[in-house]
């Protein structure tokens, strides 16, 4: 049987077969189209504008060095006019981040970027390996976490830059979709849903150029592009409930390719149940990506906007037309009920006093909106007196071993 060609160019002989989609792609088209979906992802969701400093969240993994990669080719190739700044984190894990950190160093050299540390130890006075020798390895990511996020705002603001980008892939974004699902998290929902994060209130905005990037296409791109990249994972990670998730999303991707990108889609539609959040998905309006050719029914572009996306109100649309249709056929018998939002009457205001709405003698209950400010101790944002890390320090500091000399 003679080799395979390339899908796209036709002339080459095809070495990778598309995990999202099965398309088979000779090295050259694979690295193209690849670029070519996060140049659409980027564009159509406008998260750049000339001259704006932007810091790449580098941990050395595949990801950020990745997204550090394909940023720098397609501002050289399409002119964006950004600035790109190299940001780490030490969290103060030994035998992982200081191993981890000697990549993003080498990367800095590689990609001629400018390089900025900030480590938990400066920060909060502890590192991971310490809160892990207080508090244990279970729920050590919450503080990770909350840790983290901080530190990258911080780190931000230290170099007088207001966008962050990160490299979080489909798989992660479809992770958190289940783990919020399984938490009963609908707002939390819809903010890990968002390829742009953070308001006028926040100082710093975070954006996912990779987020519709498949992690296994993000491997194939390291290794063809010969990236230079740590692959260990975090010695603290094996007991966090992501895990779980993971293995969940590996074994239904196994079954069906395009299921990572359908639950990302799903987390997007319901996303936009949650009043007042901000646009979750990609811009682009169901237009296709460039390079982009039908392959199979799960053919999905960089997007999966292109093929078979909708935008959810297919239902509602058929339900209005069945109504229509019987409102026809009764001649004028039947009156239609439709969506319009009810005039507010002086019985449905809320009572100031205790929060709730009465409307027809049930009692729905109102959720104030949180005024966002600033920590008392640290001066981070947010919408309590203190933070989430002054909290977590101080239950932190309450159990840390008296010193005695």
């Amino acid at each position: 049987m003679p080799p395979a060609l390339c899908a796209l160019c036709k002339t080459e002989r095809a070495l990778i077969k598309r995990p999202k989609n099965y398309q088979k792609l000779c090295k050259s088209c694979f690295i193209r189209i690849f670029e070519d979906e996060v140049h659409h992802t980027i564009t159509s969701s406008q998260l750049f504008f000339p001259g704006e400093k932007v810091a790449i969240g580098a941990s050395g993994g595949k990801d950020s060095t990745v997204l550090a990669s394909v940023l720098k080719t397609l501002n050289e190739r399409h002119n964006y006019g950004v600035e790109l700044i190299l940001l780490s984190i030490d969290e103060g894990i030994k035998g992982y981040r200081d191993d981890s950190l000697e990549t993003v160093k080498r990367n800095a050299v590689q990609y001629d970027m400018p390089l900025k540390i900030v480590g938990y130890d400066e920060l909060y006075g502890w590192t991971m390996d310490q809160v892990v020798e207080t508090i244990g390895k279970k729920g050590n990511c919450t503080y990770c976490g909350v840790f983290r996020r901080q530190a990258l705002d911080r780190g931000a603001k230290m170099l007088g830059i207001k966008h962050v980008v990160t490299g979080h892939n489909a798989d992660d974004v479809a992770e958190t979709v289940l783990m919020n699902l399984l938490r009963g998290d609908l707002p939390r929902l819809s903010r890990s849903t968002s390829i742009v994060t953070g308001s006028d209130a926040s100082e710093v905005k975070r954006s996912k150029p990779l987020k519709y990037s498949y992690e296994k296409e993000i491997v194939l791109y390291a290794h063809h592009k010969k990236l230079d990249y740590f692959s260990t994972e975090c010695i603290y990670s094996p007991e966090a409930f992501r895990g779980s998730a993971r293995s969940l999303i590996k074994n239904l991707e196994k079954v069906r390719p395009s299921a990572i990108l359908d639950v990302v889609r799903s987390g997007e539609d319901m996303a936009r149940l949650v009043p007042g959040a901000a646009p979750s998905s990609c811009a682009c309006d169901g237009k296709a990506t460039p390079n982009q050719t039908p392959a199979d029914e799960d053919n999905i572009g960089g997007c999966g906007s292109s093929n078979g996306r909708t935008n959810g109100g297919e239902m509602a649309a058929m339900e209005k037309r069945l109504r229509e249709n019987e409102a026809a056929e009764a001649a004028g018998l039947e009156t239609e009920i439709t969506a319009e939002k009810p005039k507010a009457r002086s019985q449905d205001k809320p009572n100031p006093t205790n929060g709730q709405l009465k409307t027809a003698g049930t009692t729905v209950p109102i959720r104030l909106k949180q005024k966002l400010g600033t920590c008392e101790k640290c001066g981070y944002m947010s919408s309590q007196k203190l933070c989430q890390a002054c909290m977590l320090l101080e239950s932190l500091n309450k159990n840390r071993p008296e010193i005695t000399i």
